[in-house]
């Protein structure tokens, strides 16, 4: 299940009750303070956080979170995996959890929950089907070069953290400068962008950060790991095809 991004505020009923019956409550929690309230609420809780490590492999931590959830779940136990956000979204180890739980003959679900994404679409104030939607991995966009659409929107997820394969919170410029070259091939040097982050707190702002194309070539960090991408002009209407939906005459 999914802690939603603002602390306890999005967390739904439904996953509370799965937090308050878990015989083990195992967390990926984002901050101090929803960790320390995840072991109000019960006592079982146990943080796994301590997995990331420098200069480790995200691949390996993730597996040894996988291992740690399994454990539990083997022996007996109602365990609960609680990550940060919705843990469908960019959370490894809670679908390889679900996997694996289930390939074993043990019941397993993901409960859904408020992510980044829907953080974004609420404060930058744009509506995924005005124009279309577009979303991808920042590092798995430059390796695969997928063909993105420059008129419809595009969002583009841990940019800070381009190329990197371990768990690393130093700031790697040449990753950011090289997904400046990819979108300077698609759109105008000061066609702007914005770098978000979601609010952890209801007295904090979200980041906000304007730029345009051109200067993520001169970042030397990114100033938040979520990155939108607005869509040019729309293309033009295909009359043809509207006719044939019967949307026009003649």
């Amino acid at each position: 299940m999914g802690t939603g991004i603002q602390l306890i505020r999005q967390l739904t009923p439904e996953a509370r009750d799965e937090l308050e019956r878990a015989d083990e409550l195992l967390h990926v929690a984002a901050d101090p303070a929803m960790t320390a309230w995840l072991g109000e609420l019960n006592p079982r809780a146990r943080s796994l956080n301590a997995l990331y490590r420098p200069a480790v492999p995200r691949r390996q931590i993730y597996t040894e979170m996988v291992t740690e959830i399994l454990t539990g779940v083997r022996r007996g136990s109602r365990v609960c995996a609680a990550f940060y956000g919705h843990p469908g979204v960019f959370v490894t180890p809670s679908h390889e959890a679900v996997r694996q739980a289930r390939a074993e003959g043990y019941p397993a679900r993901m409960l859904p929950a408020i992510s980044a994404e829907s953080c974004l679409v609420a404060d930058l104030g744009v509506d995924p089907g005005e124009h279309g939607w577009q979303s991808y991995e920042a590092t798995q966009l430059l390796l695969h070069g997928y063909l993105l659409d420059p008129t419809a929107a595009l969002v583009i997820w841990q940019v800070d953290a381009v190329g990197k394969l371990d768990w690393s919170l130093a700031p790697e410029p040449l990753g950011l400068h090289l997904l400046g070259e990819r979108l300077a091939e698609l759109y105008p040097p000061e066609h702007g962008v914005v770098f978000y982050r979601a609010s952890l707190y209801p007295i904090a702002r979200p980041v906000v950060v304007r730029v345009s194309v051109d200067e993520l070539s001169r970042l030397q960090a990114a100033p938040a790991a979520t990155l939108y991408v607005p869509p040019l002009p729309s293309r033009q209407l295909d009359r043809e095809m509207a006719r044939r939906l019967g949307l026009t005459r003649g």
